[in-house]
């Protein structure tokens, strides 16, 4: 039996940590106090074993940890200044790689860093207090571990640093990266080098694979492998950790390093690939729970890895409260948990009529997917079905992946040549694992959609914990193994109708492609015109097949950000397609290459003024008028060229906007005026940057806003709602509404949606 005392451990340090970062302080505080004179007095009562006083000390100790570290950036000079908004001289040295992310004006570069010194209003601090950098895409990239001195704006921030620092100036380099970071780029930079003549997508998997690095990884794969159960394979886990660090320990055996010495290399296997990873918290954490692996893999494996378990959890804690709130560590702890103290017993199980090695592979992902199963649910609102196939198929190529992935960047240090060689069976496996998750995608039910409500959470976690008991029962056996099998098979196979979807006389629907376009007008049965595809193939896909669209007359692009565009393929997917219709504008150059790429055949332009049928479907096109300028300072001309369709379906009058920006609003409320209509696609998914007086003249009852969840990007503005709602239009979102139809019945005009 595995000892579960020091488990306890780690759920007592879990718990205090929780307690004071979701908890107001005073609150936190007091349930604290409360716990400990509970648990006191019923010891002293001799109520409660002794037992329980070494998961309470857990509890208080992370708790006093998190409070302090909290009160510390609070209290921090910088937080102080950020308030005011201050502007100062920073000496700090960065702590990660940059990230790249879009920005509503143009890319920001993300990185966090470290404050040592701070001068502003006329006073200097020492300090040493975490930060968020957030530059321009004209700033200097620097490498993780320089220090410079900058002059930078300071901002709020959360997420347990004290200010966001944003540059006014170039920066001044103080001091160059440790040997050691220039080591670790080096190898990095050797990784990428060594696959770099491969396919696209397996020259991006293999670094991820290697050290977590996955910032070229296309947006398409990455929701392939989320929906497949993969997506671990992606980022910095245990599971690297445990197949680098396993063959360095194959490799010290092979040449005869025995005993304490094999420590002292398993030792520095590890140091070097946390350094390479990069020693952020989610990788000294990733590198925690292999470790725990390995441990578990052992003589006694089960019960030392428990223990291990419960102290790496409560250790991680002390040094990091924040990552109790973080899914990585919550998805690492349930996975190597699952496997510890589930697997070994289903294996049993399953060896009653299996061999060991198949009894082993299917426990192994079957007892980590069930662990992560309530948390991957709650991040996704969904529930993967073909998660343990994929894994499975995909688990003999990741240790050839990884390990000569690793093993040619390391000899392309000496020579290329050869570290191209060593690597390409790595880029030949990383291609088995994606075709695994482009297929396992494909599937028409890989995933079930399940919410992330309170009653759906408690219930999915219920089955879960049910599963533990049943599971030994029912592996133990064949036929009913077997059964299950085919039972799962089929419901994957057979895409499951949508009870009442698509609503009986739906005109026009909003899908739910996150942050992003994608419109459908009925034009009859099966028959629809399609405005915007979105931005990720599938999701567009899937939704034209929930709404059973089989045929699409015309397709208009508005204009050709990722955004509106990038869906393009998914509408192609299986469909008789065709005009295919844009602005004159052809920009961005990379938007207009998609979809010529995946219609083979350039779009044509949507002519101005012309009304035409497409069965139900009457389109008129209203801007962009020939002639029109860009736009105003701080606009952006692909949006101001955007297509502007004024559309009539079953009675209903759409105004589709696009995304112009208050200029082209202006303008066409000078050219449409009097406009009256009954539905407004409000224009640029919700942006604050608004003909608002324009927009609520036009007497719209519904107004539909086509967002992505947690967009970083403020939408929709709250004013714009209110004001909206103030003229008299019920607004509807896909963030919280999902697909949202429009319909007509017996003649009122009504909505019906889907989530």
């Amino acid at each position: 039996m595995p000892d579960l005392r020091a488990v306890a451990l780690g759920v007592g340090a879990w718990i205090g940590a929780l307690l004071v970062l979701l908890l107001p302080g005073r609150v936190a505080l007091a349930t604290v106090l409360v716990l400990v004179v509970a648990c006191v007095g019923l010891m002293l009562g001799r109520t409660m074993a002794l037992a329980w006083l070494g998961p309470l000390a857990a509890l208080v100790a992370v708790a006093g940890v998190a409070a302090l570290q909290q009160t510390v950036v609070a209290t921090s000079p910088l937080a102080r200044l950020a308030d005011d908004g201050a502007v100062v001289t920073l000496r700090l040295a960065t702590t990660s790689d940059v990230r790249v992310v879009a920005g509503q004006y143009g890319d920001l570069q993300i990185a966090r860093a470290t404050v040592s010194r701070v001068e502003g209003r006329g006073t200097a601090w020492t300090l040493d207090a975490p930060v968020v950098l957030m530059a321009g895409e004209d700033w200097p990239r620097l490498p993780l571990g320089t220090t410079l001195e900058t002059t930078a704006r300071l901002v709020p921030a959360d997420d347990g640093v004290a200010a966001l620092v944003r540059p006014m100036g170039d920066p001044r380099v103080v001091a160059e990266p440790d040997v050691w970071w220039d080591a670790a780029t080096a190898v990095r930079r050797s990784v990428r080098a060594a696959v770099a003549g491969r396919d696209v997508d397996a020259r991006e998997l293999v670094p991820a694979l290697v050290v977590g690095d996955d910032g070229g990884m296309a947006s398409d794969l990455a929701d392939d492998f989320r929906t497949t159960g993969l997506t671990h394979l992606l980022a910095v886990s245990g599971s690297n950790l445990t197949i680098v660090v396993g063959a360095v320990i194959i490799l010290g055996r092979s040449l005869g390093v025995r005993g304490r010495l094999l420590h002292v290399l398993a030792a520095l296997g590890i140091a070097g690939f946390v350094l390479t990873a990069r020693t952020e918290p989610s990788v000294v954490r990733a590198a925690a729970m292999g470790t725990v692996a390995l441990i578990g893999m052992g003589t006694n494996g089960r019960s030392r890895g428990t223990r291990c378990l419960g102290v790496a959890v409560l250790v991680l804690l002390l040094l990091w409260p924040r990552l109790a709130t973080t899914a990585g560590f919550a998805l690492s702890a349930m996975a190597t948990a699952g496997i510890l103290l589930l697997a070994p017993v289903w294996r049993d199980a399953l060896m009653r009529w299996t061999p060991r090695w198949v009894a082993e592979a299917v426990s192994v992902p079957l007892a980590a997917q069930v662990a992560c199963t309530p948390v991957v649910a709650g991040l996704s609102g969904q529930v993967s079905l073909v998660a343990v196939g994929a894994n499975l198929l995909a688990a003999p190529a990741v240790a050839p992946a990884t390990v000569l992935g690793l093993s040619g960047g390391l000899i392309g240090l000496l020579w290329a040549p050869i570290g191209v060689v060593v690597a390409a069976p790595a880029a030949w496996s990383a291609g088995w694992i994606i075709a695994v998750a482009r297929w396992g995608a494909d599937i028409p039910t890989a995933a079930v959609d399940w919410g992330t409500g309170p009653l759906a959470m408690v219930g999915l976690t219920a089955l879960c914990l049910l599963s533990v008991p049943l599971a030994p029962r029912v592996l133990g056996r064949p036929g009913s193994t077997l059964a299950c099998t085919g039972l799962l098979v089929v419901v994957m196979l057979v895409r499951p109708p949508s009870p009442g979807w698509p609503p009986d006389g739906w005109a026009l629907a909003m899908c739910d492609v996150g942050q992003g376009d994608g419109l459908v007008l009925r034009s009859g049965p099966r028959s629809a015109v399609v405005v915007d595809v979105g931005p990720d193939p599938a999701l567009m896909d899937a939704c034209l097949d929930r709404l059973r669209v089989t045929s699409v007359p015309l397709v208009v692009l508005t204009h050709f950000h990722a955004d509106h565009v990038d869906g393009m393929a998914g509408l192609l997917e299986g469909r008789d397609v065709g005009a295919i219709e844009s602005t004159g504008l052809l920009e961005p150059a990379g938007g207009v290459r998609v979809v010529e790429e995946a219609a083979g055949r350039d779009p044509g332009i949507a002519a101005y003024g012309e009304t035409r049928r497409f069965g139900q479907v009457t389109l008129q096109t209203v801007w962009p008028r020939p002639g029109a300028g860009g736009g105003g300072a701080g606009e952006s001309e692909p949006n101001n060229a955007s297509v502007v369709l004024v559309a009539e379906v079953e009675g209903i009058r759409a105004l589709l906007t696009g995304d112009v920006e208050p200029s082209a609003q202006r303008a066409m409320s000078r050219d449409l005026a009097g406009l009256q209509v009954d539905v407004l696609k409000v224009p640029h998914h919700g942006s604050r940057h608004q003909d608002v007086d324009w927009l609520t003249s036009l007497g719209a009852r519904l107004a539909l806003v086509s967002v992505g969840e947690d967009n970083d990007y403020g939408h929709p503005a709250a004013d714009l709602l209110a004001a909206l709602a103030g003229s008299g239009a019920r607004v509807w979102r896909t963030d919280l509404s999902g697909d949202v139809a429009v319909v007509v019945r017996d003649g009122e005009v009504g909505v019906v949606t889907r989530r």
